[in-house]
């Protein structure tokens, strides 16, 4: 297995410079040298998959099985996407028809922004690195990535394989921790991509606004699960509690905690524990390695200790700890308050506080009192409660019946809203994140033989009034007024038009 080598600090300044040099040699322009770039990456990961196994067991332990589902067979495929559509996504576009500007030909060009930063955390050390590479790979971007230290053998693999699989002059890995990290920072980029969390988040944003560069933050938060007495109680246990197990419940979209009928708790908790048993039908403690992640680092262990030791809710079922082998088996704690420990920081580990509530009103009241989460998660066979719930909360995403796996479905953004973070970072969505939406018209000679001539001084007042009067916009009758018949058939016709221009 690969070493981890950190980049030497004095080095960083230079690989920037010569992504600079590589950018602006036009090279990326190329449609094809694109794909071909895309297309090796997508073989750096097929081909060396059990390598990313290994690593991540050895980072994580996490299961092969699950690495493949969740990370790596995700990662090709968005990188897939990204080879498909970079033609179709980077063609020029022509906006829609204007009877006064179309011989002037307006169209957008996309391009891309320059040399990028992208900044990946541990829990998902493939997908959330070469995922956004791939967008900004087929954006025509030039792109530093830098992996997290606290996975030093994936880290150490993407080192070796990406400086001998992609184009050295264009793609670039930087290893390291805060002072390699802090160095990047201070470079001026065309745009940083930062998966992780608030605090260091904010660290980001104050850097690159000494450059005015432009951010894009996948940050997490606290999701919520609003549950209804009215659900299909087995599958939404199940669901759920996978959704907290998958990576020892180290992902940003894991369910946070559970919102659910005071009535209804000691049965939804039941049919936790039962799904449990059913997912685990021997002790996780004693179960062989590779049956379930463990936590990362020491550190966030002894976090999630001190809020299991903290919390003022009941255990009812897990709660065991094992330090040394950084384990903690799945934790569910019910009659959770409001302010309880459990409540005070996302969580970001395989413990589940159930707090009740005496309806749905109270479950809504509760997610708007707290910072908009990456996603709020609705489980009912009502669509009315469903309905309800989201449009009474703001969140990153709003899911009914499934927790985690919509960052997978295709041509959905991914992405949150206030301190859950902002831009996207998935597909199209991702492609756009790293691309410059570039203006452009080509105004021929004989347009001004019309009424545009009119713009020019010294001004002919009959002119330049037929000249706004063309340009400017037509307004619906006022608020509260009616039109006479002959104005509707007016109005009609505008909407007919404006309908038929939406459609260009």
């Amino acid at each position: 297995m690969s070493k981890l080598e950190y980049t030497p600090v004095e080095e960083i300044a230079k690989i920037h410079a010569d992504l600079n040099r590589g950018f602006r040699s036009g090279k990326t322009k190329s449609i094809d040298y694109r794909r071909d770039q895309l297309l090796r990456l997508a073989y750096l990961l097929k081909d060396n998959k059990k390598r990313f196994q290994e690593a991540l067991f050895a980072d994580l332990g996490r299961p092969a099985g699950e690495s493949n589902l969740l990370e790596i067979d995700s990662t090709i495929g968005q990188v897939k996407d990204a080879y498909d559509g970079v033609k179709k996504w980077s063609a020029t576009e022509r906006v829609a028809f204007s009877a006064t500007w179309f011989p002037m030909n307006p169209s957008i060009r996309k391009e891309p922004k320059g040399v990028v930063l992208i900044i990946a955390p541990f829990n998902y050390p493939v997908l959330l690195l070469l995922g956004p590479m791939a967008s900004a790979m087929a954006a025509g971007c030039a792109v530093v990535v830098k992996p997290s230290e606290l996975t030093p053998a994936t880290s150490a693999l993407m080192a070796e394989l990406v400086s001998t699989h992609l184009d050295q002059d264009l793609y670039r890995l930087v290893n390291g921790a805060i002072p390699e990290t802090t160095k990047l920072l201070e470079l001026p980029w065309n745009h940083i991509l930062y998966t992780g969390n608030g605090r260091v988040g904010k660290i980001v944003s104050r850097a690159a606004a000494e450059h005015l560069t432009p951010v894009t933050l996948e940050l997490g938060g606290k999701s919520a699960v609003v549950v209804d007495a009215n659900c299909d109680l087995p599958t939404a246990a199940r669901r759920i509690l996978w959704g907290k197990v998958a990576n020892a419940g180290q992902i940003c979209l894991a369910p946070d905690y559970i919102l659910v009928p005071r009535s209804f708790q000691d049965t939804f908790v039941a049919a936790l524990q039962r799904t449990f048993y059913e997912f685990f039908p021997v002790d996780p403690l004693k179960a062989p390695e590779g049956t379930m992640a463990h936590i990362v680092s020491d550190a966030h262990v002894q976090r999630l200790g001190r809020l299991l030791d903290e919390t003022h809710g009941t255990i009812a079922f897990g709660g065991q700890v094992d330090a040394a082998r950084k384990f903690i088996v799945p934790t569910v704690v019910k009659d959770v308050k409001t302010d309880d420990a459990l409540m005070s920081e996302e969580i970001f580990g395989p413990i589940l506080p159930v707090v009740p509530v005496e309806g749905v009103e109270e479950a809504i009241d509760i997610i708007n009192s707290r910072e908009h989460p990456l996603a709020v998660y609705v489980f009912t066979k009502d669509a009315k409660f469903k309905a309800k719930v989201f449009d009474n909360t703001q969140s990153g995403a709003a899911i009914a019946n499934e927790v985690v796996i919509h960052l997978a479905v295709d041509h959905l953004p991914f992405g949150g809203i206030g301190p859950s973070g902002s831009g996207y970072t998935t597909g199209k969505f991702g492609f756009d994140t790293f691309t410059h939406l570039r203006a452009t018209i080509d105004n021929p000679s004989w347009v001004d033989k019309l009424l545009m001539s009119a713009r020019y001084p010294p001004y002919d007042r009959g002119a330049i009034e037929k000249l706004n009067k063309m340009i400017a916009p037509r307004l619906p009758p006022r608020p509260g007024t009616r039109p006479s018949l002959l104005k509707r058939w007016q109005l009609w016709l505008i909407l007919a038009i404006d309908i038929q221009e939406s459609r260009v």
